[in-house]
C-alpha cells in the first residue's frame, strides 16, 4: 500500500483523517469512505497507512504534550498581576508562572512603551517584552474585544511550560483609588487595577508580583496579597550554595575499605569506592579527612560511574618545595584552590570568600606560573565591573587601560608581593620582574567584551560578584580553545543595584557548573591578611 503524498505547498500539512485507521488483531485494514474534499485545493487526499505505519500515525495524530503541575482539585489558578519593573527585570517572565494566569493593566504597558527608547538593559528587555506581546496579540482569529477578554494562550509562541493566559485591561475598572494616595501615580493605579480585580473575582487569589520594595509593602497594607519575583533566583538562602569542598566521617575508612580499590598513577594514589557516600559526590568535588594521630586525606572527585567514585590525592602546595611563583598555601582552602587553578584540565574556576583570604593573589601567581613559566597560556587579562562603592569621581582620561588602572589596586598591589620575593635581585632585578610580568597582564573593561574571541588565555574575572546572570553569560561565552576563566567574588560584598546574594551572576555560575567536569568551585574560609583584617571582618 503506498505511502500517504505530501502536501502540495510549504505550511501544510496531512490531514488527520488520511493517517487514521482501525486495526483489530488478526484482521487487514478496511478502506474507509472517501472523506469529504476540503474546500481548500492545498491539501489532497491521500490513502491510508498500512499497518506497519499505523503506530506512526496514531504519533503524528497526537503528539505527546508535556506534563504540566496542575492546580489541586477544588483550587483554581491563581492570577499573577505583574509590575513593570518584572518585565524590565526578565522579559521572558511571562512564561515563569505554570499553570497560573497573568493580568497586564493598562498602566503596565505605558510604562513600557516610556522606557523602551535607549541602549541601556533596561531598554533591550521591554524591547523584547514589547515584541514577545505582539506574537502572543497576533495569535487571535477575529481580533476582536470579546476574544481579547477570553485570555491569550500562553503556550502559543512555543513556550510549553507556561499553561496559563494572559489577560489585557481590557475595561476600565470602576474602582477608587486607596485613600491617602497620590491619584496620577502609576504604581497606585496598578494597586487600584489589583483591588478592583480581587473584588471581580472573589473565590481566586489575585497576587501582585514586584520587584519594588515599596510597592509590595503599601499593597500588603492596603491588605492586597504581593510577592517578590523569586525566579531570577539560584538560591533562596545563600548558605545553601555549593562550597565545593566535603568533610569525609571519621569511620570512612571502615565503611568503604572493603570493597576499595587503589592505584598509583604518576605522584597521585587513586581509590575506587562504592557506598553510601557516592550518591552525595560531585566531579571536581575536594575531600578531607582528618584525624589526630593520622595522616590527612586531601583528594579530589575525578570520576563518577554509577555506584563508583574514583578519588584522586592532590598535590600538597602548603610544601614550600611546590610553591607557585613563591606563594605556598597557608590552609586548606588554598590548597584546594591551587590544585584547580593549575590544572590545565579544568576549564572554569570559580573562588569566593571574604575579604583577605587569598583569591586574587592565588590566582595571580597561577597564572604567571602558566604564562611565563610553562607557557600553556599566552597572556592574562582581567576585567572587573566597574561599580564605585562611593560617590562617582567621573570620568577618566586616557586609553582603555588607563582608565581601568584605578580599578586594578588590587593587581598592582598583588603584583607588588609576588616580586618583593626576589630579594637577591635587587631594585634593578625587582623592576625588571614587575616589567615583565606588567608585559603579560592586559587590563580590559567589560562594556567591550561582546563579540570577542579569546583564545589560550588565562582570563581572570575579579569582582564577579556584582556582575548580573546576563553578563556572566556573555564573558563565559568568550572562552575560545585553550582559555581559562576564573571567577573571584565576595557575595557579601555586592554592590550593583538590585543584585542580591541569590540572584547574583556568580552564584549562578556556581550553582549551574557544578558537577561539571572541566569545572571546579572552592569557598575560601580563613583570611590570610593580617590580624587586624581578620579581626574587622568578624566584629565589623
Amino acid at each position: 500500500m503506498p505511502l500517504p503524498k505530501p502536501p502540495a505547498k510549504k505550511a501544510d500539512r496531512v490531514p488527520p483523517s488520511a493517517l487514521a485507521t482501525d486495526l483489530k488483531p488478526g484482521a487487514s485494514p478496511k478502506p474507509k469512505a472517501a472523506a469529504k474534499r476540503p474546500k481548500t485545493p492545498a491539501v489532497l487526499s491521500v490513502a491510508a497507512p498500512p499497518p506497519a505505519l499505523a503506530p506512526m500515525a496514531a504519533a503524528v495524530q497526537e503528539p505527546p504534550k508535556r506534563k504540566r503541575s496542575a492546580p489541586k482539585p477544588g483550587e483554581k489558578p491563581k492570577l499573577f498581576v505583574l509590575d513593570t519593573n518584572v518585565l524590565m527585570h526578565d522579559p521572558m517572565s511571562l512564561y515563569r508562572f505554570e499553570e497560573h494566569d497573568i493580568f497586564l493593566p493598562l498602566m503596565t504597558l505605558e510604562e513600557l512603551d516610556g522606557h523602551k527608547k535607549g541602549m541601556s538593559e533596561v531598554a533591550r528587555n521591554v524591547r523584547q517584552v514589547s515584541r514577545e506581546l505582539d506574537v502572543l496579540a497576533a495569535s487571535l482569529q477575529t481580533q476582536t474585544l470579546e476574544e481579547m477578554a477570553k485570555g491569550l494562550p500562553l503556550d502559543h509562541s512555543g513556550h510549553r511550560e507556561a499553561g496559563g493566559r494572559l489577560f489585557f485591561q481590557t475595561e476600565v475598572l470602576n474602582t477608587a483609588q486607596p485613600l491617602g494616595l497620590p491619584q496620577g501615580k502609576a504604581d497606585n493605579q496598578i494597586l487600584a487595577v489589583v483591588q478592583a480585580l480581587k473584588e471581580r473575582h472573589p473565590g481566586r487569589d489575585v497576587v501582585l508580583v514586584s520587584k519594588d520594595i515599596n510597592m509590595r509593602i503599601k499593597a500588603r497594607a492596603l491588605g492586597l496579597p504581593a510577592e517578590d519575583y523569586r525566579n531570577d533566583k539560584a538560591l533562596e538562602d545563600s548558605d545553601l550554595l555549593y562550597t565545593g569542598v566535603q568533610q569525609l566521617t571519621a569511620d570512612f575508612w571502615e565503611r568503604h575499605g572493603k570493597t576499595m580499590e587503589s592505584w598509583t598513577q604518576g605522584s597521585h594514589t587513586n581509590y575506587r569506592i562504592s557506598g553510601p557516600l557516592v550518591p552525595s559526590l560531585l566531579i571536581n568535588e575536594m575531600l578531607y579527612l582528618e584525624a589526630p594521630g593520622e595522616a590527612p586525606l586531601h583528594a579530589r572527585v575525578t570520576e563518577i560511574t554509577g555506584k563508583h567514585a574514583v578519588l584522586r590525592t592532590l598535590k600538597d602546595y602548603t610544601n614550600p618545595k611546590n610553591a607557585v611563583w613563591g606563594i605556598a598555601a597557608r590552609n586548606r582552602e588554598q590548597n584546594f584552590a591551587l590544585n584547580l587553578l593549575m590544572d590545565p584540565e579544568v576549564d572554569l574556576v570559580t573562588l569566593t570568600g571574604t575579604a583577605g583570604t587569598g583569591k586574587t593573589l592565588l590566582t595571580l601567581a597561577a597564572g604567571l606560573a602558566q604564562v611565563l613559566d610553562e607557557r600553556r597560556y599566552s597572556e592574562i587579562i582581567v576585567t572587573r565591573v566597574t561599580v564605585p562603592v562611593g560617590e562617582d569621581i567621573g570620568f577618566l582620561p586616557g586609553t582603555e587601560e588607563e582608565k581601568m588602572n584605578p580599578w586594578m589596586g588590587a593587581l598592582d598591589d598583588n603584583l607588588e608581593v609576588l616580586t618583593r620575593g626576589d630579594g637577591a635581585a635587587g631594585d634593578w632585578g625587582r623592576a625588571a620582574t614587575q616589567d615583565l610580568m606588567r608585559s603579560k597582564v592586559r587590563i580590559k573593561s567589560l562594556n567591550f567584551m561582546r563579540g570577542r574571541t579569546f583564545l589560550n588565555k588565562f582570563v581572570i574575572i575579579d569582582e564577579a560578584q556584582n556582575l548580573t546572570p546576563k553578563q556572566m553569560k556573555t564573558l563565559l561565552t568568550r572562552a575560545g580553545p585553550g582559555t581559562k576563566m576564573i571567577c573571584l567574588g565576595n557575595l557579601a560584598q555586592i554592590d550593583t543595584p538590585y543584585l542580591t546574594e541569590g540572584s547574583s551572576g556568580l552564584t549562578f555560575c556556581v550553582d549551574r557548573f557544578k558537577g561539571w567536569a572541566h569545572s571546579g568551585h572552592i569557598t575560601l574560609a580563613r583570611g590570610e591578611r593580617s590580624r587586624l583584617a581578620d579581626f574587622a571582618s568578624e566584629v565589623l
